[in-house]
């Protein structure tokens, strides 16, 4: 024990944020939103463990542990006590005043989130509204206008299914109240110039995007404005999907890659040009100068493109990266992304849930440890030659695309329901075109846009982003591109985390015992079986797997998203129609539907017409049932009306029924029970 300890001496701190991250789930899981001072309470009980057990190392171990774990909790628990309460929207179509804050082009018009909206001429609101324009109308608004419309509005909808994706926890951090699309044209009642810096920003966007519209047709345009403002909504959905059945959507998630780009540009650039003069060869350092140049450049880039998760998260270890040029040492890699991590963990707690944090950080995990094993036989490849050095650069590409694509694959899996296949191939033919050739000439463009010259860099931009979407196109057009997987529990994604995190961060052989670790997270899918029957929220959309197969009853006005949401769950091929003849234990008539796995097993009914009599297990309709039944569970409108999304499993024991309310709880972003 003590020689372990001693080879595995400080590697402990790297398991901190982790703790952090703990904490963080332990808030998120709980069914009930915990009291408010439960937080510091932790903290006090930390601070009162290291006051009886620091001087064991043991005891500081523990003490660290609990006082990271206590500091993830307070951090997202303050974060949702600051964020503002929810809106009650009225169900009906309103005069919204407000100020936007925010306008994106859309593949089909202009979407504009306005800040401090005001109904019917009541009251500003504490949150924002996001409206998208009539496709016809006129109106080019900009950040700081003042507009007026009619629109019909609706509060975020709940999850497509228990467990799903919880658009509604999203938009509650991000201080979004609502969602909306305009029934009226725009009318601009003054204009303010932006105040703040992140207006500024916003409002350089958008003249950005405006004059690489004027210059590049689409998708070039929106493909080039998502990497030099980070504005992803103008990307048409095809090409969307084509990047990301391709494997290639990192590189419309602006990231490592992007900032390390553009870092090394810099960097490449100040050097050169700080030896151009012998001077500052001679007595200035060249070096550091150059590397903090890179840092201010990747800076702006960050702000300029949103400062999301995965680029702030790049350019903390930036920071820690640049510090050790300027001192003469050489920054851990490992420390920078602990730091890095931790930060994030207080700064944006709520992000921890979301695949772009989960993503992010398990790929560059698995990028420092792998270069780090592996860098001994890189070195062997790397000789003299253009010919070594060419298979050396292959080689390393399609290393970073294996390690980075290989971590991240399961937290794609279980956010997605797929993986991607040759996403290995895809990477190595558009990643060096993306570093050298189309993020070189944004740059430019960029630096060129002050003289009214940008056209000079952005057409050979465009044509580089051009040949990048051809790639996508042809590489997610090969066969079977995508394969769609299970889907996983969540302990079964935390234990995948567990044991890369345990793989990573340990030093010694005992960390080989995360392999196993992740192999029985992956194989979580085995030990759940997916529900048997969904049923939609709005009351418009009812599912039955049978026999690997989906089978849906759609209504006007269903919605495609949780049709799309309920087939990645059930890994499953597009939605047929209710079957005419009898199927894998589904029997339909004009009546209902009867689903029965286990011919001694319950049986579960979906009414397809008024039913006249109490039938089967559980009974499930899309319309009210006015039945009184002592027998079969009943779930009707009113039901998916008051606790949302229900999810019916057939178990040989009974009848499992799980609605969106139970699994969610009473948390601030879950909207209480209309009764």
């Amino acid at each position: 024990m003590e020689q372990w300890a001693e080879a595995e001496r400080g590697r402990f701190v790297l398991w901190l944020p982790v703790f952090m991250l703990a904490g963080n789930t332990l808030y998120f899981s709980a069914l009930t939103e915990p009291p408010a001072w439960l937080g510091g309470a932790m903290l006090l009980v930390a601070a009162a463990l290291s006051a009886a057990a620091w001087r064991r190392p043991l005891g500081r171990a523990v003490t660290l542990a609990a006082a990271a774990t206590a500091l993830g909790f307070a951090a997202v628990q303050i974060a949702a006590a600051a964020a503002p309460p929810l809106l009650h929207m009225p169900r009906r179509v309103a005069t919204i005043t407000g100020q936007v804050r925010a306008v994106e082009t859309l593949p089909s018009g202009l979407r504009v989130t306005l800040t401090a909206p005001a109904l019917d001429g009541g009251p500003a609101l504490p949150r924002r509204l996001r409206i998208r324009l009539r496709p016809e109308d006129p109106a080019t608004p900009a950040t700081g206008d003042m507009l007026r419309l009619r629109a019909r509005i609706t509060t975020p909808p709940p999850p497509a299914y228990p467990g799903g994706w919880d658009l509604q926890r999203d938009a509650f951090f991000t201080g979004i109240g609502g969602y909306g699309y305009a029934l009226s044209r725009v009318e601009t009642l003054g204009h303010a110039p932006p105040d703040t810096i992140g207006a500024r920003l916003q409002a350089l966007r958008e003249a950005i995007g405006g004059r690489i519209a004027a210059v590049l047709p689409d998708p070039e345009a929106a493909l080039c404005a998502t990497l030099l403002t980070g504005a992803t909504a103008a990307i048409p959905e095809a090409d969307r999907a084509a990047f990301r059945d391709a494997g290639l959507a990192h590189l419309l998630a602006i990231a490592g890659l992007h900032i390390g780009i553009v870092m090394g540009l810099v960097f490449a650039a100040a050097r050169v040009l700080l030896a151009a003069s012998e001077r500052a060869t001679l007595y200035w350092p060249t070096k550091p100068i150059a590397a903090v140049a890179a840092l201010a450049a990747g800076g702006f880039y960050m702000l300029l493109t949103g400062a999301h998760v995965p680029i702030v998260r790049s350019f903390a270890m930036a920071c820690l990266l640049t510090l050790g040029v300027v001192v003469g040492r050489r920054a851990v890699s490992l420390r920078g992304l602990a730091l890095a991590m931790a930060v994030l963990l207080l700064i944006a707690p709520a992000q921890a849930v979301g695949v772009s944090f989960q993503m992010s950080f398990s790929a560059v995990l698995a990028l420092i440890v792998g270069y780090d094993a592996l860098r001994p036989a890189l070195a062997r490849l790397r000789g003299a030659g253009t010919g070594r050095r060419l298979l050396h650069h292959l080689a390393t590409l399609a290393l970073t695309s294996a390690l980075a694509g290989t971590a991240s694959a399961p937290f794609a899996a279980f956010h997605f329901g797929e993986v991607q296949i040759y996403n290995v191939l895809a990477n190595v033919a558009a990643v060096p075109i993306t570093a050298l050739w189309i993020m070189p000439a944004g740059l430019i463009a960029l630096a060129l846009m002050p003289l009214h010259l940008e056209a000079v860099a952005l057409l050979p931009m465009g044509w580089g982003v051009a040949v990048v979407l051809w790639i996508g196109r042809s590489v997610a057009a090969l066969p079977s591109a995508v394969v769609a997987v299970p889907h996983a529990p969540d302990w079964g994604l935390a234990v995948v985390a567990l044991g890369m995190a345990w793989l990573g961060l340990w030093r010694t052989r005992l960390r080989l015992v995360g392999v196993p670790v992740i192999l029985a997270g992956l194989a979580s899918p085995l030990f759940v079986r997916p529900p048997d029957m969904l049923l939609a929220a709005d009351g418009r959309l009812a599912a039955i797997h049978a026999g690997g197969t989906m089978f849906a009853q759609e209504r006007l006005g269903s919605s495609g998203f949780t049709l799309d949401a309920w087939r990645r769950m059930w890994a499953t091929g597009p939605p047929r129609a209710l079957p005419e003849a009898p199927y894998a234990g589904l029997a339909c008539s004009e009546a209902a539907c009867v689903l029965r796995r286990d011919p001694a097993g319950p049986q579960a009914v979906l009414l397809l017409s008024p039913p006249r009599r109490c039938v089967g297990d559980v009974l499930a309709s899309l319309e009210p049932v006015r039945l009184r039944c002592d027998d079969p569970v009943i779930i009707d409108r009113f039901d998916l009306w008051r606790d949302g999304a229900y999810a019916i499993w057939l178990d040989r024991g009974g009848v499992r029924v799980l609605s969106d309310r139970d699994y969610r709880g009473a948390r601030p972003w879950v909207p209480p029970s209309p009764d």
